[in-house]
């Protein structure tokens, strides 16, 4: 008989197959842009994996998206201009008598110097978010700070990273963000934003977190995680470490959201501090909660449509101005009248399909009724 998990499992490999197909039905720039909208789908799941399955709103997710953006773009700026060259903004914002190396043109460039090797900007990218997420969370979670406060803190993460990048502007670009990237190289290949092999290691690596990240929702870990949404208290109780899940899943959620950041870095040759801006990270919670927060395959299908529909009316003279509206219109009626998101409902339909038909099997009944009281959706 037919299960529910093996259909669920079906959309994954649909979704992923149909993302290497791309590439022959679609053009060179609009390649480039949908290898953007990839970077915001990999967003998308870090929100569910945070939000969707660790119950955690992050309103501060930009900083941890914003954080793999500015690693890679460091490392990609001195790899254009070379390791022992001074960039532009630094020589325009130094002191006249100010010595003349990357260590101490201006206070603070130092940061800089690990940069100037490309595996350094890679692996920080990663690790970077996960160490400012453990250094937010610890407190947080073992304070036992939950709710509207985890949303407060994070939101108030987001806005101090971002000002820090704009009050520096001698170490960071400020408002202007960097730019003048090299295209991304490695071992000898060269992944320009305009070709098919920059976005089929995009595609490949959006689809590696979609299985990745199925594969732990759906084990023991995410079971736990769910249960821990339901009754924290009880979980300790049991004897789980209720903290350490969910310091653990945010930390996951911030490495994958700053690899996000590191694929549109790829794809866009810029970073800028609009990426940590407070209205990108709002918009990381609506592209979840349209497509289904509960949903590592909702939530990735949800950024990729809003952000390809938005696109679409700012090229429109009648839709343009009135887009902030309609997207926030969306976001309340999916809240109002589909709880679960667009993928939660269509889950939910077909296991009423598959019930009806008699298709589905008795140890998914238990599934289908899980899925039917929790309002955010299917995992």
């Amino acid at each position: 008989m037919v299960r529910i998990e093996h259909i669920r499992l079906a959309a994954y490999i649909a979704f992923i197959i149909v993302l290497f197909l791309i590439p022959q039905f679609v053009g060179v720039f609009g390649l480039n842009r949908v290898s953007g909208y990839l970077a915001y789908g990999a967003a998308g799941v870090a929100m569910s994996l945070a939000w969707g399955n660790g119950g955690i709103l992050n309103l501060g997710q930009g900083a941890f998206f914003g954080a793999g953006a500015y690693s890679i773009a460091m490392a990609l700026m001195l790899q254009h201009s070379g390791p022992d060259v001074i960039p532009k903004f630094m020589e325009l914002n130094a002191e006249p008598d100010a010595p003349h190396q990357l260590c101490c043109i201006a206070p603070g460039t130092f940061v800089w110097i690990p940069f100037r090797q490309l595996w350094f900007g890679l692996l920080w990218g990663i690790v970077g978010p996960v160490v400012l997420a453990l250094a937010v969370a610890a407190p947080m979670f073992y304070r036992r700070v939950t709710g509207v406060y985890v949303a407060i803190i994070t939101l108030a993460l987001v806005v101090a990273l971002q000002l820090v990048i704009i009050n520096n502007q001698p170490i960071t670009g400020g408002f202007n963000g960097l730019a003048e990237l090299a295209r991304l190289s490695v071992g000898g290949v060269i992944f320009d934003p305009y070709t098919d092999n920059s976005y089929y290691l995009l595609a490949t690596v959006l689809s590696l977190m979609l299985l990745g990240g199925r594969w732990l929702v759906t084990g023991r870990a995410g079971l736990v995680l769910r249960a821990i949404q339901s009754n924290e208290d009880r979980m300790r109780f049991l004897g789980y470490r209720v903290e350490a899940y969910k310091m653990v899943f945010f930390a996951l959620s911030a490495a994958v959201a700053g690899l996000a950041g590191m694929m549109y870095v790829t794809v866009a040759l810029f970073s800028s501090p609009a990426l940590m801006a407070v209205s990108f990270s709002v918009s990381m919670v609506i592209w979840a909660a349209v497509g289904g927060r509960a949903s590592l395959l909702g939530a990735c299908l949800g950024a990729i449509a809003v952000n390809a529909i938005g696109d679409a009316a700012s090229e429109s003279q009648l839709l343009q101005p009135i887009w902030p509206l309609i997207l926030g219109g969306l976001f309340i009626g999916t809240v109002l009248f589909l709880p679960g998101g667009f993928v939660g409902w269509l889950d939910r339909f077909v296991e009423r399909l598959l019930w009806f038909r008699g298709g589905i099997r008795g140890n998914d009944v238990a599934s289908r009724k899980t899925a039917a009281q929790d309002r955010a959706g299917p995992d």
